[in-house]
Parts: C-alpha cells; sequence; structure tokens
C-alpha cells in the first residue's frame, strides 16, 4: 500500500526527511511537512554529525544516534559508514551495556524488535508475522539475554543486544535492514534490581528453566522456520547452560549460529593464527590456558582445538595440550559440577605436578607452562606481573589475550602487557585499545572483536543459501583474516583493524562461500562469487519509492 504524508515520514526505512525531492513532495503530499530546503543524504549526515559531536557523554552519543536510527535508517547507515570506528563503540559494545540497564525505564520506540513471552508460547507465530510487518526476513538475531556481555542477566531489557548485532551486521557487511528483525524470548529474569524495578517491562517472575524453557525454544525454532524458510538464526548472549546445548541441538538441521560459542571462537582463533604468524611457530605445538570456562571460553577452546584437529593431530594429542582454569582453579577430570563442554578438556591429576597449589593462577601457569592465555572470566586484573614475566621465561612469544570487557573487567591491560613482557607479548584485547609505546617502538593491539568476522560470515552464508555452518566454514573465515594482517611489520597487531571492517567482510564472506561450494552446502548457484556477494550488500542510497 502507498504511504502518504506523515505515514511515509514515519516508515524509517522509506524517509528520506529533508532529500524529498520538490516532485517526491508534491507526489507524496509532503508539501508542508518539511522544510523548504531540499538536502542530499551527505549534507544531512554532515549535519547530524556536527549534532553528535556536541553531545557531553558516550551514552548521550549512542541515545541521539538511536533517534536517527529510528526515524532513517538509511540517513543513519550512511552516517555510520562514514565514522564507523569511531561510531562501532559507541553504537555496541561497550556503551551498549549503559543502555540495556536502563532500557525499560527510556523506552519509547520497540524499533521493530519483536517480543515474545514465555506466557504467551501459543502465539509465536502471530507475534512474528505481525513483527515482520510483511517484510522478507534472512536475518534474525534472538537473545534470552541471560548473560549480556560482563553485565548478566537483563531479562527483556537485552532485546537492545540483538538491534545492536544488526547493526553490525548492515554497517559491515550490508545486510539489507529490511531482511533483519531482532528478537527477545523473555523467559523472565533472576535479576532482582529488575524484579523490584516498578518500570520494568518484562516478565516479573522468575527465569524458567529445564522442560519448560527447551518447548518454548522449541516451539521459537520451528515458527521461525516454517514462517522464515531461508532465515540465518543468530543466538546471542545465551546462558553457559543453554548456549551450546541449543547450538548443538538445532545445528546438524538448521541454519543456526551462536555468536558467544562459535564467533568468539573464530576471532579468538584468527588472532591466535595471526599471533602465529607473527612468532613463526606451529599451532599444534602450542599449550592453551582458558582462563574463564564458561560459554565463551568452552566456545573458544572448541574452535581451537577444531583446528588443531584440522591442522593434523589425534583427538586425544589435541585435548592434552588444553587446560581449563575457572572458579574452582585448574578443572580437573574428577571434580563434580563440570560442564558437558569442559568435561573432554578436564586435566588428569596425574599428569601435573604435585603439590602445587592449582586454585592460584600463577601458580598454575608455572607448573603446566602454557604459551597461549586466553582470558574470558570477567575477573580484573588477574593476569598479574609475576604471571607474564613466569611465561616470558619459558616462551619467546607468548601469546596472553585478556577478551573480558567492559574496560573495567578486562584481565589486564595491553600496555602492561607489553611492558611486563619486554615487548615480547602478542597481545588482543576485547575492547578498542590505542597503540602502545615500548622502547621506541609502537605495537597495534588487535581487538578480539566478533565484528570482524560474524558480519562476513553471515554475508557469506546468505550469498549462497547455505544449508548450516560447518567447522570448517569457521575455520575458513578464521584463516581469511590471517591473510589481512602484516606479520613482518615491528610492532604488528595479531588481527586486522576495525578500520578496515567493511573491506574484510567481503574477504570473509568469499571464504565462507568458497568453503560451502567445496562442501556442497550451498543451494545457490555461484558463477562469480566476488559478484554474488556484491549483488547482495545493500548500500545505503536513497531509493525511489515504488508504489
Amino acid at each position: 500500500m502507498l504511504k502518504l504524508g506523515n505515514e511515509l515520514l514515519n516508515d524509517p526505512f522509506l524517509n528520506k526527511s529533508t532529500a524529498f525531492t520538490l516532485e517526491e513532495r508534491k507526489a507524496y503530499q509532503l508539501n508542508g511537512l518539511l522544510p523548504p530546503k531540499v538536502e542530499n543524504i551527505e549534507e544531512q549526515a554532515q549535519r547530524l554529525y556536527k549534532h553528535y559531536l556536541l553531545k557531553d557523554s558516550l551514552i548521550e552519543r549512542r541515545r541521539f544516534l538511536m533517534e536517527v536510527f529510528d526515524t532513517n535508517r538509511t540517513l543513519f547507515y550512511y552516517l555510520f559508514s562514514q565514522h564507523i570506528v569511531e561510531f562501532m563503540p559507541v553504537v555496541y559494545d561497550p556503551v551498549i551495556a549503559q543502555n540495556i540497564e536502563h532500557y525499560s525505564e527510556l523506552f519509547i520506540d520497540g524499533q521493530y524488535a519483536c517480543f515474545l513471552p514465555i506466557t504467551d508460547a501459543d502465539n509465536l507465530s502471530l507475534r512474528l508475522t505481525q513483527a515482520a510487518a510483511n517484510r522478507h526476513i534472512r536475518l534474525i538475531v534472538v537473545t534470552d539475554a541471560e548473560e549480556i556481555l560482563g553485565i548478566g542477566d537483563w531479562g527483556t531489557n537485552g532485546v537492545d543486544i540483538a538491534v545492536g548485532k544488526l547493526m553490525v551486521y548492515t554497517a559491515a557487511a550490508g545486510i539489507d535492514p529490511r531482511s533483519v528483525l531482532p528478537i527477545v524470548l523473555d523467559v523472565g529474569t533472576n535479576n532482582e534490581t529488575l524484579l523490584k524495578d516498578e518500570l520494568y517491562l518484562g516478565l516479573r517472575k522468575p527465569r524458567v528453566k529445564g522442560p519448560e524453557y527447551y518447548d518454548f525454544l522449541d516451539k521459537f525454532v520451528k515458527a521461525v522456520e516454517s514462517l522464515f524458510p531461508d532465515v540465518y538464526l543468530h543466538f546471542e548472549d545465551f546462558g553457559r547452560d543453554n548456549a551450546t546445548t541449543l547450538l548443538e541441538k538445532y545445528r546438524p538441521e538448521y541454519l543456526v549460529f551462536n555468536d558467544d560459542v562459535q564467533g568468539t571462537g573464530i576471532i579468538t582463533l584468527a588472532g591466535i593464527l595471526g599471533a602465529l604468524a607473527i612468532s613463526k611457530e606451529d599451532l599444534t605445538k602450542q599449550r592453551y590456558l582458558c582462563f574463564g570456562a564458561g560459554t565463551a571460553g568452552m566456545g573458544i577452546v572448541n574452535t581451537v582445538y577444531q583446528e588443531m584437529l584440522h591442522q593434523g593431530l589425534t583427538p586425544e594429542e589435541a585435548k592434552q595440550r588444553f587446560f581449563l582454569v575457572d572458579k574452582q582453579g585448574l578443572l580437573f577430570d574428577d571434580l563434580p559440577d563440570l560442564t558437558p563442554q569442559q568435561k573432554p578438556f578436564t586435566t588428569p591429576r596425574a599428569t601435573v605436578p604435585a603439590g602445587v597449589d592449582y586454585t592460584n593462577l600463577v601458580e598454575v601457569v608455572k607448573a603446566i607452562q602454557p604459551t597461549i592465555i586466553v582470558g574470558t572470566s570477567t575477573q580484573p586484573k588477574r593476569f598479574t606481573q609475576e604471571l607474564v614475566e613466569a611465561m616470558t621465561k619459558y616462551c619467546p612469544r607468548p601469546i596472553i589475550f585478556p577478551l573480558s570487557n567492559p574496560t573495567e573487567l578486562a584481565e589486564a591491560s595491553a600496555q602492561d602487557l607489553i611492558t611486563w613482557s619486554k615487548g615480547t607479548a602478542l597481545v588482543a584485547t576485547g575492547i578498542p585499545v590505542d597503540p602502545v609505546t615500548y622502547e621506541g617502538t609502537q605495537y597495534t593491539i588487535g581487538q578480539a572483536n566478533n565484528a570482524l568476522v560474524y558480519p562476513g560470515l553471515g554475508l557469506g552464508v546468505l550469498t549462497c543459501k547455505a544449508k548450516r555452518v560447518s567447522d570448517k566454514m569457521i575455520s575458513a573465515a578464521a584463516h581469511s583474516l590471517v591473510s589481512l594482517i602484516t606479520p613482518d611489520a615491528p610492532g604488528a597487531a595479531v588481527l586486522p583493524p576495525v578500520a578496515q571492517l567493511q573491506e574484510f567482510s567481503n574477504t570473509v564472506a568469499s571464504a565462507v562461500v568458497k568453503c560451502a561450494i567445496s562442501e556442497n552446502l550451498h543451494q545457490e548457484n555461484i558463477d562469480n562469487i566476488d559478484e554474488a556477494i556484491h549483488q547482495l550488500r545493500w548500500q545505503p542510497i536513497y531509493q525511489e519509492i515504488q508504489p
């Protein structure tokens, strides 16, 4: 149905605001509803950016950008594309965490998201249909918000993480914003602050667990697959007890992806491969210590383990190269309450020295001598000077990735790691970090940001209409990022910079499509991969309105 007047101006997918031409204003009954001047999108973006810079805080800047997003998607993404490095941490992590904490009290607009409470589990198809509003949905990001970033359980407020993730998909990989749908599954919350907050907009009940929860998820997945048969379903920020379970259940049959399990694994593997390209060492000879063996930590472990298998190790040989440290200390195979994901990688007591305090991280490092240590613990400052200096005694180029975020939860700062290791540590962080200078050399710090990989992965699977996401496709995505670093440059980063996000989303997509075709997992016949990717990419350019 043709939209006219204010109805057209209120549609964020069609609105051009002051860029409507005089002819369009006449044809679509906009005369009198806009100022006389006709602007182009560049002029609009310049004006908005000046306004953006007047905001005093990052959270106020984010909220201003969200006003643009709510009213004019094309202009928002044009502006985003002009300032992608500056806007990434504002639009998404870490600033989005502040917005999630205040989502209910500041709520004005649903932003075309879909809210699915477990109390209405029998009407999922109706809610999904209404939220889609006759759009061709090809990409969904869904969360139940049990483990949002480093801030925990935020119930319905967590819908903002799905909205933000999809923004990055479009900004980085050109996924058409009309084809995406952010979804929050409200199964209650165990956040007492929310339950006591009279302004909280979600269900006021404890988080549902067990069979009732899994039955609800099953109804949801089946409804999605029935309504949107060529959809790519991205799971985000599910709790450690559910994330891997859901992925393993639906991955064999559907085109699903879990960013916390797989995305974090891909980008960390890429960082490790980049570090090894710099040190000229072999992955199959490394000893890997996981500090924080939750969803993200174990997702990384499994991804690196699969890569070791690809590179020739047997399962038994590969598993011996992993060590897990969680709240109990080093995880031994005889400990109770181990998760199914942890059990294959636990340590037999007889294989490590006796008489060591294995609840002390530094003592663990001294005893098992890892060459790689990856932190996903959200325990700040646990990678100490003593730990780093211990690693440098037996490892010429230790790989140390403090990935917890936001900043106050990081296991160490990049500056300290470079200084304590005398410039030998190969470092990636979970947050953006300025270059570090040590004894005359500038060290560029790679950011293990999932945004470097999941948009390109999504672009690839959508381009070829992949049947599912395989381990080989994940490996191909990681290796494609390594091809973009400069390993022989002094102070080289282990990962490419966010500034090239749009370019290397194409690189990742191309590698994924090639792999999918080689595995016969594609459903779209493609003669020219680069051209197919280009054709799928949406550009933030005003289009002629179609009746």
